[in-house]
């Protein structure tokens, strides 16, 4: 078989996975996309991904999923997966495959059938191929913007609903993040120095902002660009997150910021928790992704389940263990084609 780039086309992200015939990675990279800025963005960042890779695109077989059809560059999901899709076609070559969850994986042509399938499904990739691996298990991908909590049981994809609403309602899918996330969304309140200190309805701040505090972000996934256009610095966060409590960073000490931070993390991690409780089994161990996947493991430790890396789960020589988990769905959609 021929080598395969799994493609994860996102709305703020473009993951790329290049994998030889037997299924093993040969590269792996995550490169910002702003989609919603038009589709040249993407066009711009499949040509990187390929300049990196060091291919052309006849050299390859190509497998995409996406998420990036909710951008509102499109007026509803299926223009944008059908226009996406047609870009991707003329970029990558007719033989693209797309995945269409269940019913597997359909070319260009029936691609306007399938959109319900196709849309926003790639949490499906993942963990239809984690499914070939572990038989019982909860994954759980804490990425830039969303958090998807998946139950494998007796070696299937346990999740009944496809759609985001079904899965908003259900509490697979929450809308929180490592990277993007506004601390507005976290609380109206904050508990800041022994008081309840209300927080600013702005554009203030991200999540990023308290994981660059906390020091467990990772600058290889801190792509996205900052509330106010300015530097990722522990200074530049503080001064960030101290106008969400109507203060300048200079009012306090360092540490004070860092402390709020802290208090950010925890009301995340309990939002997270309490929808990981509504799909958590007794004794499963909990599998962490995303460039959230620390948050996975304070969880897991805090519920006294076993915790694993989802690379762990997968038999590879691959180094860059990080680089899979941000990327794992661009894996898995690679992964899943070289095994139909």
């Amino acid at each position: 078989m021929s080598d395969m780039v799994g493609w994860d086309i996102g709305g703020a992200h473009l993951k790329a996975a290049l994998l030889d015939g037997k299924g093993e990675i040969i590269n792996i990279l995550q490169l910002p996309c702003q989609l919603w800025r038009g589709l040249n963005q993407l066009e711009s960042a499949i040509a990187s991904a390929l300049q990196a890779f060091k291919i052309k695109p006849g050299d390859v077989q190509h497998a995409v999923t996406m998420t990036g059809e909710l951008v509102d560059l499109f007026p509803n999901r299926h223009t944008g997966v059908v226009e996406i899709a047609a870009l991707v076609v003329k970029l990558l070559g007719k033989s693209t495959l797309f995945y269409a969850s269940s019913h597997g994986f359909v070319t260009v042509e029936r691609v306007s059938a399938y959109t319900v399938h196709i849309a926003s499904t790639n949490w499906h990739a993942s963990a239809s191929a984690l499914a070939m691996h572990v038989k019982d298990a909860l994954l759980i991908d804490v990425g830039s913007t969303t958090t998807d909590i998946i139950a494998i049981e007796a070696g299937r994809v346990a999740e009944k609903g496809l759609s985001d609403a079904s899965r908003m309602q259900a509490d697979s899918l929450v809308y929180t993040g490592v990277v993007r996330t506004p601390v507005m969304a976290l609380a109206q309140k904050l508990p800041f120095e022994d008081t309840e200190t209300n927080v600013a309805a702005e554009y203030f701040a991200t999540i990023a902002d308290v994981y660059r505090l906390t020091g467990e972000l990772r600058p290889e996934s801190d792509m996205a660009e900052t509330a106010d256009g300015k530097g990722r610095s522990e200074l530049e966060s503080a001064r960030r997150l101290a106008r969400m409590v109507g203060h300048d960073a200079e009012d306090k000490p360092m540490q004070t910021w860092k402390s709020l931070a802290n208090t950010c993390r925890t009301l995340q991690l309990n939002q997270i928790k309490a929808a990981v409780l509504k799909h958590l089994k007794p004794g499963v161990p909990m599998i962490g992704a995303g460039a959230g996947s620390f948050l996975v493991k304070a969880l897991a430790d805090d519920l006294g389940h076993d915790f694993k890396h989802v690379w762990e789960q997968i038999s590879m020589r691959f180094a860059e263990q990080a680089d899979l988990e941000v990327c794992f769905p661009a894996y898995a959609v690679a992964y899943l084609a070289t095994k139909q």
